[in-house]
C-alpha cells in the first residue's frame, strides 16, 4: 500500500507519490496538481473543496472558508451556513479530497501519508494537523517541516554543490527560513526560524487597505461578497505586476465605480512592513545556526517568493538576487513525496539521509528559591538542536521534608514559564530530607516525528515517565467519535462534476458583477450549465466544458478592462452557432 506525501498549504494543497524512481504530483479532478485550500457548504449540505469553493468566497461568502490553516491549533471556530467548524475539521475536508483524488489516480487504497507543516508550527498546531489527518482517514507516518522538504528535493534534483544554503519559503500565510548543510548524500537542517502569520495574504491585505483609503471606503462596511471580490482582485493585481508595469483594481459598490492603479513603486511601499518582518526572521535564522559558515546559495520557494518586489528586497539584503527554485509552488510537495519514498524504503533513496532540528526549546518550570512565586524556564533541549535529541538535568527540592517534585513541561523561548506553551506534567516521589538534599534527574527525548518522551528518576528510586501527545487538543474518545461521524456524513461532490462545478461557480460570481443585458445573458448561461450537469450525457457535458470555459474567461477579462461598456456580448451570437442551449443536445 502506497504512502503519499501531502503539502497542506494555506492557499493551495498538493499530493505526491514516489514511484518509478521519481516524485510524481497527483492531479485532482480538474487535472490540476494544485487544489485550492477552500471549503464551501452547498445548499444540499454537500461540501465543495478546491477551485469551485474558492469561487464561492464571492458568491456565497457565508458558506465558504479559506486560509483557515493560519488558525490551526486554536479553538477558533468558523461558521459555514450556520454550522461551526474548527480549523482542523476544515483541513480534514481538504485532506479527504486529496486522498480521494490520490485513490482515483493511483487505482489503489491509500491510508498513510507524510504531511508537511511550517517549520515554526508549535505542538498544538502539529497536533491539530495530525487530528485533521485522522478525521480524513489518514495515518500520519511523519510530519516534515516545509522548508526541509523543499531542501530535500532541491538537493536531490539539482545536485547542488556541498556547503550551506538558505531556503526561504514564502507562501500565502506563513514564512519559514531554513539553513541547510549539504555534504555528499547527507542533508542536514542546521537552523530554522519562521513566522506562522506572515505571507502573501498580508500583502493582499495591504493592497485592499490602500484601495479603501484612496477611495474613501470602509472595508468593514463592504458586503462580504464585495470584500471577497476586492481581495481576489488585489491578489490578481499583485501577480499581474510580475509581467506588467501596472494593474488596475476596479470595484462597483453602491452604484459607483472605484479604481486603484497598482504600480511596482506603490506595491513596494505597501510591502515594506511585511519585508521588515521577513528581514527579522532571516536574521534570527542566521543567529540560530550552530555551524557558522558562508551561505553558498539562497533559494526561494513558495508562491509569494515569485513576486519581483520580493526578489528586489532580497537582492538589497544579500547583494545579489536569490534564485527562485524551479516549480516554487510545487517543490515542497515534491520533497514530501521524496520523504514518503524514504519512508517506504525505496531502493534508490536508501543512501539519502536527511536530518531535522527542533523548532522550539523544551524545558521545565523551575524556581530560584522557596520564596520565588514566578517560575522561569530551565531548558533541556534548545531550539535548533538536531533531532532526535536527548538531554538530562537534575532538579532539587526547595523545602525541608519535601516529598515530591512536580515538573511542568513547556515549549517556547520565553524566560517565564507562563510565556510558553504548556505540554504536560510529571511528578515523582522523593525521600524526606533537608531542602536541596533530594533531587530528580529529568530526561527529555524528542524524536524526528515531534513526539516528546519525558522520564524522571528521583534520588529515592521512584521512576516515572510519560509520552506527551498534547493534552490540550486531544479529543476524548467520545468527542473523537462524534467528530469522525460528523465529518463522515459530509458528502464530497462526485469526482466527475468538479470541473463543471468550477464553471458554474465562476459564472455565478460573474453574474454578481454584471448588470442589465450582461446579467441576463449570464443567467441563461448558468441555466444551460445546470441543465447539462443534471441531464447531459458524457459527450454533451464534455462539449459544455470546452465551450463555456473560454467564454467565461472572455467575460471576466472584459469586465475587468471595460467595466462600463454595455455591448460586448458578441459571444452570445457566436455560441448560437455551436447550438449551445439548455434545450438542445450539444
Amino acid at each position: 500500500m502506497a504512502i503519499i506525501g501531502i503539502d497542506l498549504g494555506t492557499t493551495n494543497s498538493l499530493a505526491c507519490i514516489y514511484r518509478n524512481g521519481a516524485a510524481e504530483l497527483i492531479p485532482n479532478g480538474l487535472n490540476s496538481v494544485q487544489t485550492s485550500s477552500a471549503v464551501s457548504i452547498m445548499e444540499d449540505d454537500a461540501v465543495l473543496v478546491g477551485a469551485g469553493a474558492k469561487e464561492r468566497l464571492i458568491s456565497c461568502p457565508e458558506a465558504t472558508a479559506a486560509s483557515f490553516k493560519v488558525f490551526m491549533g486554536t479553538q477558533r471556530a468558523l461558521s459555514l451556513s450556520g454550522r461551526s467548524f474548527l480549523p482542523e475539521e476544515l483541513s480534514a475536508l481538504v485532506l479527504r479530497q486529496l486522498l480521494e483524488d490520490a485513490r482515483r489516480y493511483l487505482g489503489e487504497d491509500v491510508t498513510e501519508a507524510v504531511i508537511s507543516v511550517p517549520a515554526y508550527f508549535n505542538d498544538d498546531q502539529r497536533c491539530a494537523t495530525k487530528l485533521a489527518a485522522q478525521l480524513a482517514g489518514l495515518t500520519v507516518k511523519r510530519l516534515i517541516n516545509e522548508p526541509s522538504a523543499a531542501a530535500l528535493y532541491y538537493r536531490y534534483s539539482t545536485n547542488s554543490a556541498d556547503g550551506q544554503m538558505m531556503i526561504i519559503d514564502f507562501g500565502g500565510g506563513t514564512l519559514d527560513v531554513s539553513i541547510v548543510e549539504c555534504f555528499e548524500n547527507i542533508i542536514e537542517i542546521i537552523a530554522i526560524a519562521g513566522d506562522n502569520h506572515l505571507g502573501g495574504d498580508d500583502i493582499d491585505r495591504a493592497i485592499v487597505a490602500c484601495f479603501c483609503q484612496e477611495n474613501g471606503l470602509s472595508q468593514q462596511a463592504l458586503a462580504p461578497g464585495l470584500r471577497s471580490e476586492l481581495y481576489r482582485q488585489a491578489e490578481a493585481a499583485k501577480i499581474a505586476l510580475s509581467d506588467a508595469p501596472s494593474a488596475t483594481i476596479s470595484l462597483r459598490a453602491d452604484g459607483q465605480q472605484y479604481h486603484l492603479t497598482l504600480t511596482h513603486l506603490l506595491l513596494r511601499k505597501l510591502c515594506q512592513p511585511v519585508f521588515d518582518r521577513v528581514r527579522s526572521v532571516i536574521q534570527q535564522a542566521m543567529k540560530n545556526r550552530n555551524h557558522p559558515a558562508l551561505i553558498n546559495d539562497v533559494v526561494l520557494v513558495g508562491g509569494s517568493s515569485q513576486l519581483p518586489v520580493f526578489g528586489d528586497f532580497l537582492e538589497e539584503q544579500f547583494g545579489q538576487r536569490p534564485a527562485v527554485a524551479a516549480n516554487p509552488e510545487q517543490i515542497v510537495a515534491l520533497g514530501v513525496g521524496l520523504c514518503a519514498g524514504m519512508k517506504e524504503r525505496a531502493e534508490d533513496l536508501q543512501d539519502l539521509v536527511m536530518t531535522d532540528v527542533c523548532p522550539f526549546s523544551l524545558g521545565v518550570a523551575t524556581y530560584n528559591s522557596a520564596q520565588d512565586k514566578t517560575p522561569h524556564m530551565a531548558f533541556l533541549i534548545q531550539r535548533s538542536s538536531m533531532l532526535p535529541a536527548s538531554h538530562q538535568g537534575n532538579f532539587y527540592t526547595l523545602h525541608d521534608n519535601q516529598q515530591s517534585l512536580r515538573f511542568e513541561i513547556y515549549q517556547g523561548e520565553g524566560y517565564y514559564a507562563s510565556e510558553n506553551l504548556k505540554l504536560g506534567e510529571l511528578e515523582v516521589q522523593v525521600p524526606p530530607g533537608a531542602a536541596g538534599q533530594q533531587y530528580a534527574s529529568v530526561t527529555f527525548t524528542y524524536d524526528i516525528d515531534g513526539i516528546l518522551h519525558v522520564s524522571a528518576k528521583s534520588s529515592g528510586g521512584d521512576i516515572r515517565e510519560r509520552l506527551l501527545l498534547n493534552s490540550r487538543l486531544r479529543f476524548s474518545e467520545e468527542e473523537q467519535q462524534r467528530a469522525l461521524e460528523r465529518i463522515a456524513q459530509i458528502r464530497l461532490e462526485a469526482q466527475g462534476s468538479q470541473r463543471e462545478r468550477l464553471l458554474l461557480e465562476k459564472a455565478l460570481r460573474l453574474y454578481q458583477q454584471a448588470i442589465g443585458r450582461q446579467r441576463d445573458a449570464l443567467s441563461s448561461l448558468i441555466n444551460d450549465i445546470r441543465a447539462q450537469m443534471e441531464f447531459g450525457d458524457l459527450i454533451g457535458r464534455q462539449k459544455m466544458l470546452s465551450q463555456v470555459s473560454p467564454l467565461l474567461d472572455n467575460i471576466e477579462a472584459r469586465l475587468q478592462t471595460e467595466p462600463e461598456l454595455s455591448d460586448f456580448w458578441g459571444w452570445a451570437d457566436e455560441s448560437a452557432d455551436d447550438n449551445f442551449s439548455a434545450d438542445e443536445e450539444l
